[in-house]
Order: C-alpha cells, then sequence, then structure tokens
C-alpha cells in the first residue's frame, strides 16, 4: 500500500474510533515530579509512557490493542501528569500519539522517537555516508508528518550495538545533528544494547540523551547493575541526560516492581524513566510506586 493511502486510511480509523473520556487525576495518585533533562533545556515528567512493549516490526502491545486503547492509555497519562512519549519507528506508534494529540496540548508533551537504521537492510552501516544522510532525513520528514508536528524534542539513534556505531551511522548522525541545527529537532541521543556501545556513547559530547537499561536484577540490560551504573553516570557528569528503561525487565520483573522502582527513583543520575503501561492501572501504579519510593532518593 502506498504511504499516503496507508496514513489516510489509518487517521480515518482513527477519527471513526470512540474515545473515552479520561479520568480526571485522582487525589491518591501523585503526579511525577517535573525534571530538566541535562542540558537539553527541556523540562518533562520524570514517568514516561512507554509505547514499545515488545515492539518490533511497527508494532508493539500498546499499537496492537488499537487506536481507541492506546489514545486513551496517553491520555490517561496526561490527566495524571505524565508529559513525555516514549516513541519509536519500530513500535509503529507515530500515528497513535498523532491522534492523541488532538486531545492533548502538543506543547505541553516531550516527543522522544527513535531511529532504527537497521530499516536500510542488514547492510546499512556500510552503506556510503550520503546515502546516509539521504535516509535519515527522509525518514525525520516522515516522522514530523506522521505526528503532524513541526518539531519533535528528542530523536534517538536505536539500538545501537558495536563499540565504533558512531564512526558506522556518520551520515545518519549527520543528518541529525543538522535537522537540530535546523530547529527541526531538540535534542538527540541514541539507545544502548550493548556495555561497549554504551562506554562509547558516554564520550560522544552530541548524545544529550541517553536512555539506557536498568533494574537492580541486570536483567535485558547490557551488564550487571555495578558495571552500567558507573557508565551511565559518566552521561551526567557532562551534563546529558539519562533516561532508564527496562526498569521491570521487559516486564520479567513485574512481580518484583516495588524492589525496582525503589531502586530506579534512588539512583540521583536518572533525570527520568519509561515504563510500557498496558493499561490505566498499570500507569496508576507507577505513579504510585514512584511517589512511594522517591522519599528514598
Amino acid at each position: 500500500m502506498k504511504r499516503r493511502h496507508f496514513l489516510a486510511s489509518m487517521t480515518g480509523a482513527a477519527a471513526a474510533a470512540p474515545l473515552l473520556k479520561a479520568e480526571a487525576a485522582g487525589g491518591d495518585i501523585p503526579a511525577p515530579p517535573q525534571v530538566t533533562l541535562g542540558n537539553t533545556g527541556i523540562v518533562t515528567s520524570r514517568m514516561a509512557q512507554g509505547t514499545g512493549f515488545k515492539g518490533m516490526r511497527m508494532q508493539s502491545n500498546q499499537t496492537r490493542a488499537g487506536f481507541e486503547s492506546l489514545v486513551n492509555l496517553i491520555r490517561h497519562g496526561y490527566d495524571r501528569g505524565i508529559r513525555m512519549l516514549d516513541l519509536a519507528d519500530q513500535y509503529g506508534s507515530h500515528l497513535y500519539v498523532r491522534e492523541a494529540l488532538r486531545f492533548i496540548p502538543r506543547e505541553e508533551m516531550t516527543l522522544m522517537t527513535k531511529f532504527q537504521y537497521r530499516f536500510d537492510g542488514k547492510d546499512a552501516l556500510t552503506l556510503p555516508p550520503a546515502l546516509q544522510v539521504r535516509m535519515m532525513r527522509k525518514a525525520i520528514e516522515r516522522y514530523r508528518m506522521e505526528l503532524n508536528v513541526n518539531t519533535i524534542d528528542i530523536v534517538l539513534m536505536h539500538c545501537v550495538v558495536t563499540p565504533e556505531w558512531d564512526k558506522e551511522c556518520a551520515g545518519y548522525i549527520d543528518a541529525l545533528r543538522e535537522a537540530k541545527e535546523q530547529g527541526v529537532i531538540r535534542a538527540l541521543g541514541m539507545s544502548c544494547h550493548t556495555l561497549d556501545a554504551l562506554k562509547r556513547a558516554s564520550e560522544l559530547d552530541w548524545v544529550q540523551v541517553a536512555l539506557t537499561r536498568i533494574n537492580p536484577f541486570g536483567v535485558i540490560m547490557d551488564g550487571k547493575p555495578e558495571e552500567v551504573m558507573p557508565v551511565q553516570k559518566r552521561f551526567k557528569e557532562r551534563g546529558a541526560s539519562v533516561i532508564g528503561m527496562k526498569i521491570y525487565g521487559n516486564g520479567k520483573l513485574v512481580d518484583k516492581r516495588e524492589e525496582c522502582m525503589k531502586f530506579a527513583a534512588g539512583l540521583d543520575y536518572l533525570d527520568a524513566m519509561t515504563i510500557g503501561a498496558e493499561t490505566p492501572e498499570h500507569v496508576d501504579e507507577n505513579l504510585r510506586l514512584l511517589a512511594k519510593y522517591s522519599a528514598y532518593s
């Protein structure tokens, strides 16, 4: 299906879906605190709504639930004080957020999305830099169209894994920096999936936002907590922002969520965290835990 036909059909389906009114914020559910993300100048909530639980092939559990479900989940989070949305091309969540922004103020939301260079094929890292630049420019243009925004707050290189990923992705990164200079993107960063890639990212001044995996058990992380945490702190030391993900180990630690939240909330270098809640009840539970254990930080 051609892209314009795909977009028309998806947005038409969203407009036709009956949307429930999100609950007003409950007095027993504290709103997450507002934080400044490092040197980006971006002020947002310490809790982000993730949209990529089991996200791959441009879909996730949140998007598979349908427009009505995800749009109402985002609206519920907004009413609870959540002001950051964690998106990715790989999750296919842009169009869902576009619909949600019909009901919540764009200027109050921080939109963070990610570019998955592997979509350019298994040899993406060997593409000539000029072609990488072209691919990234096209991707940014598409993201803005899908989200129906002029500016994207944060764009990350998604799931970098090699020790020299910044050299291999030089063309993509050049286009990102160009877009930032033009004001199309406010801040740049990466998400890592190996310790070597994380170490390299901590050395790069242009990386303003590090989306990095952390929980007390080392589940689906780049290494053991004692190996990862000193590297994460390096970002903070040079003025970058650290946003935690896999707080519950990609769902494998939900039975230990109190311990996980207490651990994450107590990390003084962790500006914010993203959790892929799937229901309004999950959102409320996460916010209660964040408020409860922030007292220990």
